[in-house]
């Protein structure tokens, strides 16, 4: 048996402990099955860019942030825009990707990736393509499961560093602003706010207004409280607004690249509370380095539930966690709608209950 396997969208601490997972559990599992890694994610299926994996070549990965394999968030092949032997090639290449699944012989591919990887992989399921996915996303804003991998670890980093704003915040009498990743779900600044006593938690779910922030911020100061952490995620916007996209000189306004409500929330605080406010993007240092044990249990449980399935025959279904177990689900329930913070649930009431503020009109 041949298993292809990929790394698509962004990277994630965990990756390699999946791709770990999957070769060794088809080796000893699979009577010897052979894994062939699949290079720069579903650009590699297209101009056909293979390595063959085996034992001796995973050793040493459970630690390892990124993937071995390399990973692109840009090549859709149902709808591809991009380079193939220096030509400039467009439109549907899916007659790429069968033909290269074809000339190595593979029985399935496991492919890892978040939303916009698992709804390609999907459509390849119907068109035959036998499919098994793993759920990869720091953001945590996939559905069918109750958490994916790179989470735990970006939720750990960001913590970090808000810990270490604080004492800053504190000394110099200040507004410290954290902007983090989260698209449209604000699992990481929900987790990480609460974990690191921030004062005001700004997320995609529920629209502020500055002038909310700015009250909840001055209460503080009424209090004798000279200084806030203010954790935004950012997808983030005002009620009424939109998000902020980064500037390119380039192209303008990219919408593809969310980032920046951190600074006009520090702007707009200065301004109102008359504080000095400062900014911290942490950006892509939130996806590197070692994943958390934590994760790398997680990343090693979906691996090797994913080359079960493979050697069950069970295609078109992804790896999830469900309460305590791993179990196989339709891949299709993964993709129905995004896994979104809830207002009024739990987590928030609880955050509430201690005293952060959400901004809300």
């Amino acid at each position: 048996m041949r298993v292809g396997i990929l790394t698509g969208g962004g990277d994630c601490p965990g990756l390699n402990a999946v791709i770990r997972a999957v070769v060794r559990t088809l080796e000893l599992e699979g009577d010897g099955a052979e894994t062939v890694g699949i290079l720069g994610g579903f650009l590699g299926l297209i101009t056909d860019r293979t390595l063959p994996l085996a034992g001796s070549a995973v050793s040493g990965l459970l630690p390892r942030g990124g993937t071995i394999l390399g990973t692109s968030n840009r090549d859709n092949p149902f709808d591809f825009d991009g380079l193939i032997d220096g030509a400039r090639v467009t439109g549907d290449v899916t007659d790429r990707v069968v033909a290269t699944v074809r000339k190595h012989g593979l029985d399935a591919v496991v492919v890892i990736g978040g939303d916009g990887t698992m709804s390609i992989a999907d459509r390849f399921s119907g068109l035959g393509v036998p499919v098994v996915g793993v759920p990869k996303t720091i953001d945590n804003d996939l559905s069918a499961t109750d958490q994916t991998f790179g989470f735990d670890t970006a939720v750990g980093i960001c913590s970090e560093a808000i810990d270490r704003l604080h004492t800053t915040a504190e000394s110099h009498h200040r507004v410290m602003v954290v902007e983090v990743m989260g698209r449209h779900a604000g699992w990481i600044a929900l987790h990480a706010g609460m974990a690191s006593g921030g004062d005001v938690i700004l997320i995609p779910e529920i629209p502020f207004s500055f002038d909310a922030v700015a009250a909840a911020i001055t209460a503080r100061r009424d209090r004798g409280k000279n200084f806030s952490i203010v954790v935004v995620a950012e997808g983030a916007a005002p009620a009424g607004g939109e998000p902020i996209f980064y500037r390119t000189v380039a192209t303008g306004f990219d919408k593809g690249r969310l980032g920046g409500i951190g600074q006009v929330v520090a702007m707009e605080m200065e301004e109102r509370v008359g504080l000095e406010a400062r900014t911290t993007i942490l950006g892509h240092v939130q996806r590197g380095g070692t994943p958390s044990s934590l994760d790398r249990i997680l990343a090693t449980r979906f691996g090797v539930c994913a080359a079960r399935q493979v050697l069950a025959g069970n295609f078109s279904t992804m790896a999830a966690l469900r309460g305590q177990r791993v179990v196989p689900v339709p891949m299709a329930d993964a993709v129905a709608e995004p896994n979104l913070v809830d207002p009024q649930g739990e987590l928030v009431s609880v955050a509430r209950a201690t005293g952060i503020h959400f901004g809300e009109v």
